[in-house]
């Protein structure tokens, strides 16, 4: 028979009560905020993508992603560039066709897709020159232009060997695309609140890190194909299991918490199959794939070693906070379980969209 008397009790019922009280909360939040989830979106998005046939004259393909939330994606040229003939793939293929922009050949000059606030796609832009040097920029809802650079060494590209415009590009795609990639981090946020020691903390992250990257290489090369659309949601529901976790500090210990390092590869693999699915489809540079691939890893694990570099003082602060106040140390917990539940039920909806 249980004393319910004994103070141990009366503690254990409390903290039910707000552990119940606040994961209504947090839901409630996460539903109002439900048209912000997509913020966290897959990474699907549109390319165009621009080759210098001669002199101010480039062939262009324009792709955007079979999600069903792209139909009004548009893209816009300076008022110089002539358009010469058009033709679109069957279905909702590609289209093709041809600009004239003069003497200037789009040095300096900015292109741009309208309606990406609209639909909360991004755009990948992407020009070969006829000297094979590569330029290309990330477009979103917030910068929905790119300024092609004057010369080859401004900006986006590097002069010298093509090699070094590849490298430099989709170094900065992969840093770009983290900075929104919010459901990876909140990932990697998990991951730092799960593991406490520092060593076993860093074998955490490498064990992530090389998943990711060999993920992404088996994909990107056509060794591992697999829908997108469920990836994104196991990723969603990931995120989940670790806010789970996080909830079960005075349990039993789980096989979460004694080999995290292994759950973080195998979620790594998820997480690199994400990335991998769209970089697949918009194409990596004829002769330079290794490279492109390798860059853009390096820049999506920059852009992820830079969120845990930032993350450790308030991480620190926030763990002196939550010694006083027991309370506290539920609130992320429920906070990444509501937003990524959000994210799940999101993703799920998107298995229908083709068909719809």
């Amino acid at each position: 028979m249980i004393d319910r008397n004994q103070p141990w009790v009366g503690r254990r019922r409390r903290s039910l009560g707000h552990r119940i009280a606040l994961s209504l909360l947090l839901l409630l939040i996460a539903k109002l905020a439900a048209p912000r989830a997509a913020l966290a979106h897959a990474f699907d998005p549109a390319l165009l993508d621009l080759r210098e046939e001669r002199a101010g004259e480039f062939g262009v393909v324009w792709k955007v992603p079979g999600t069903g939330r792209a139909a009004d994606l548009t893209p816009r040229f300076p008022t110089e560039c002539n358009r010469l003939d058009a033709h679109g793939a069957d279905g909702d293929g590609p289209q093709h066709w041809r600009v004239n922009c003069g003497s200037s050949g789009l040095r300096g000059a900015r292109l741009a897709v309208s309606g990406l606030d609209r639909n909360r796609i991004e755009a990948i832009v992407r020009i070969t020159w006829l000297d094979g040097t590569v330029i290309a920029g990330v477009l979103h809802g917030d910068n929905d232009e790119f300024a092609v650079p004057r010369a080859p060494w401004s900006g986006a590209a590097l002069s010298g060997a093509p090699a070094r415009g590849v490298l430099w590009s989709y170094l900065r795609l992969g840093i770009d695309h983290i900075l929104f990639g919010f459901d990876h981090l909140l990932f990697v946020l998990g991951l730092l609140l799960l593991v406490e020691r520092t060593g076993l903390l860093i074998k955490t992250i490498t064990a992530f890190t090389v998943a990711h990257s060999l993920a992404l290489a088996l994909a990107v090369m056509g060794v591992v194909k697999v829908p997108a659309a469920p990836v994104e949601a196991l990723i969603a529901l990931s995120i989940v299991l670790v806010a789970y976790e996080l909830t079960r500090a005075n349990g039993p210990a789980s096989l979460v918490r004694q080999y995290p390092w292994a759950v973080a590869f195998a979620f790594g693999l998820l997480h690199g199959l994400g990335f991998a699915g769209a970089l697949a489809e918009i194409g990596l540079p004829a002769g330079q794939i290794p490279l492109a691939l390798l860059a853009f890893n390096l820049g999506v694990e920059i852009g992820q070693l830079a969120f845990v570099l930032v993350m450790l003082f308030p991480l620190k602060v926030f763990a002196r906070l939550a010694a006083t106040r027991p309370w506290l140390r539920w609130l992320p917990a429920y906070a990444i379980g509501a937003l990524a539940m959000a994210w799940v039920f999101e993703r799920i909806e998107r298995f229908w969209v083709p068909f719809s």
